[in-house]
C-alpha cells in the first residue's frame, strides 16, 4: 500500500477509513463536502440543526448506487446523522460531540463549516442581535465544537485534523460593504486557527471557480496523512482575486 501511494501523485483521492465530522452539513458547502469525501472513501458524520435534510443526505450516501469506498464499496453504512446546533451552550455541544464520536467510535477530521452571514447592513444600521448571532454561530460555534472534538482526540490518544471554513473577507481590507459582523467573526476564526495549537488546519473559502474541484481537492489533501506536517496555515482559494497589485490611479 505504501509503494502504491508513493507512486500516486494524488493519494488523497483514496481516503478509505477516515471518519469525518462535518458541521452545517444539511445544505450548501457542507453537503457538497460530505458527498465528495464519501466518494473518496470516508465515513461521514453529518451534523446540522435540520435533521430532515440530514436524513436525506445520509440516504443518498448510503444508497447502493452511490459510488462510495473504492476498496469496499457500498457494503457498510458510510454516513450517519447527528443533530448539532453550533449556537447551543457548552454542555449541549459537548453532548452532541459525544454522540458524533460514538457513531463510528472515533473522529479523525472535523470540518467546521456551519456559518451565518446575516443581512447586508452598514455598521451604523447593524443591530446587536444580528452581530451576536454572527459571533455565536461563526466564532463561538467553531471554538466549542473544536474544543470538545479535540478533547476526545486527545483522550483517545489519536491524531486528528481540524479544518475551519472561513473567508477572505477576514484576511485583508476590501470593498465588502455591509458585512462588518461577518468579517469580524471570520477574522476571529483566522486568528484562533493560527494561535490555537490544537486547531491544525484552515481553509478560508471564497472562490469564483467551482466548488469541485477547486475546494474539494484541497479538503481531500488536508484530510489525507500527507498533510500531517501542515499546521496553522490559511489557504486562500479565490482564483487570485485577493492578490495585491491592483493599480490605483490618481491625479495628485
Amino acid at each position: 500500500m505504501a509503494n502504491q501511494e508513493s507512486n500516486n501523485p494524488e493519494p488523497w483521492n483514496n481516503l478509505e477509513g477516515k471518519v469525518v465530522l462535518v458541521t452545517g452539513a444539511s445544505s450548501g458547502l457542507g453537503r457538497e463536502f460530505c458527498l465528495n469525501l464519501a466518494q473518496a472513501g470516508c465515513k461521514i458524520v453529518v451534523a446540522a440543526r435540520r435533521t430532515d435534510q440530514l436524513k436525506a443526505l445520509c440516504d443518498e450516501i448510503n444508497h447502493p448506487a452511490f459510488s462510495g469506498s473504492p476498496s469496499n464499496p457500498n457494503t457498510t453504512v458510510r454516513a450517519v446523522a447527528v443533530e448539532l446546533d453550533v449556537t447551543a451552550d457548552d454542555p449541549t455541544i459537548d453532548a452532541s460531540a459525544q454522540k458524533a464520536w460514538n457513531r463510528f467510535g472515533r473522529i479523525d477530521v472535523l470540518i467546521n463549516n456551519a456559518g451565518f452571514r446575516g443581512t447586508v447592513k452598514n455598521s451604523l444600521e447593524l443591530d446587536e442581535e444580528e452581530w451576536g448571532l454572527c459571533m455565536k454561530t461563526n466564532l463561538n460555534g467553531t471554538w466549542l465544537v473544536s474544543k470538545h472534538v479535540c478533547r476526545r482526540m486527545r483522550d483517545g490518544h489519536q491524531g486528528g485534523s481540524i479544518i475551519n471554513i472561513s473567508s477572505v473577507i477576514g484576511i485583508n481590507r476590501g470593498q465588502h460593504v455591509g458585512d462588518v459582523g461577518y468579517a469580524a467573526s471570520k477574522t476571529g476564526i483566522n486568528a484562533m486557527t493560527k494561535l490555537n495549537n490544537v486547531a491544525l488546519k484552515m481553509v478560508p473559502l471564497q472562490t469564483f471557480g467551482s466548488l469541485d474541484p477547486a475546494v474539494t481537492s484541497l479538503v481531500r489533501f488536508l484530510v489525507h496523512d500527507s498533510s500531517q506536517y501542515i499546521t496553522g496555515n490559511i489557504f486562500i482559494v479565490d482564483a487570485g482575486s485577493s492578490l495585491p497589485g491592483i493599480p490605483i490611479f490618481s491625479s495628485l
